[in-house]
């Protein structure tokens, strides 16, 4: 099985497919918990003095991390077969992970949204899963060439099939699995896409948390 997810502040559309690109299951999962603030860099802390601001990152991205764990787990639970890879989207190599640095322009407003996929490939990670990066503005354009004369019926076929929703988030997400199928070289510390170099560190955690790279390639 394998995962595609199209993230929000903390939230995202998660699509399971087959080896053969059958929708298994589609879920929205919860990233961080109940009444935490879901864009610590990007609006709640904003006002906050540097010490709360970064005690605030802190409390948040430990809460996505535990919320993200159970909304892994459950998703695991419900499948028929064992989950192979996770598909996010890809972040920038180069994304900073200094507090004071991620408090401004032009990195308030990805911060966040950044957080999450590093918290989402460090909990896949822990899991074993593979994770692929994609690149959210042409990857259901790719997959669609991967696919050939069957990509209306795989992408937008189960809008008819299982009934709404079936959104662009679940488009997107069903088209980065079937990436995530393409045959590749093995997992490299850093791999270049199309929207250039992609971030492979599973929780560089907007600079306070640290992990490995190690089964993160790009897509």
């Amino acid at each position: 099985m394998r995962v595609g997810i199209a993230h929000h502040f903390g939230w995202a559309v998660a699509v399971t497919a087959s080896a053969g690109h059958r929708v298994v299951d589609r879920r929205r999962i919860e990233l961080v918990e109940p009444g935490v603030p879901a864009a610590p860099v990007h609006h709640d802390g904003k006002p906050l003095d540097d010490g709360a601001f970064s005690a605030l990152v802190a409390r948040v991205r430990a809460s996505a991390l535990r919320a993200t764990a159970v909304s892994l787990d459950e998703l695991a639970a419900a499948l028929p077969g064992p989950v192979v890879s996770v598909s996010l989207r890809a972040w920038p190599a180069d994304f900073p992970d200094d507090l004071a640095v991620l408090r401004r322009a032009p990195y308030e407003a990805r911060a966040d949204s950044v957080m999450y996929r590093q918290v989402l490939a460090e909990v896949a990670g822990a899991r074993g899963w593979l994770v692929h990066l994609y690149d959210a503005k042409d990857v259901e354009a790719q997959a669609a060439r991967v696919l050939g004369g069957r990509a209306g019926e795989v992408l937008r076929g189960p809008r008819a099939a299982l009934g709404p929703p079936w959104t662009k988030d679940h488009r997107t997400a069903l088209a980065a699995t079937v990436l995530a199928a393409l045959p590749r070289a093995a997992p490299d510390a850093r791999s270049a896409g199309s929207e250039g170099d992609v971030a492979v560190a599973a929780s560089r955690g907007c600079g306070v948390g640290e992990g490995s790279g190690e089964g993160v390639t790009g897509a």
